[in-house]
């Protein structure tokens, strides 16, 4: 298929504009098809309300550390695990995926 020219206006600061130049000359036009259709279905998602962005890593940042005899302790002391983590701000489902994670790790996979 033979190359074309595409033209398009976006209304862009000075620095912005220089950054999307920047882009558009150094990157092969396959890359900035990816990087488009990724920023499109990542915004539709996060407008759809159905993008978690960050979940994932909070589980990580409280499980991925602890020893099986500390997970242990977590779950029988789980009442004042789930005030720490309500006060951290932390939703029920992110609470429930982190007890999910920490029953992997105590080995007491229900």
């Amino acid at each position: 298929m033979p190359a074309r020219d595409f033209t398009f206006k976006v209304k862009l600061s000075d620095e912005q504009g220089r950054e999307v130049a920047t882009y558009l000359s150094s990157l092969p036009p396959a890359d900035v098809l990816f990087g488009l259709r990724f920023a499109y279905n990542r915004h539709s998602a996060a407008a759809g309300g159905y993008l978690m962005p960050g979940r994932k890593s909070m589980v990580k940042r409280e499980t991925h550390l602890l020893s099986a005899e500390q997970a242990k302790w977590r779950l029988a002391n789980w009442k004042t695990m789930i005030r720490t983590y309500r006060e951290k701000g932390y939703s029920y489902p992110t609470i429930s995926r982190i007890k999910k994670q920490l029953q992997k790790i105590a080995g007491n996979k229900k």
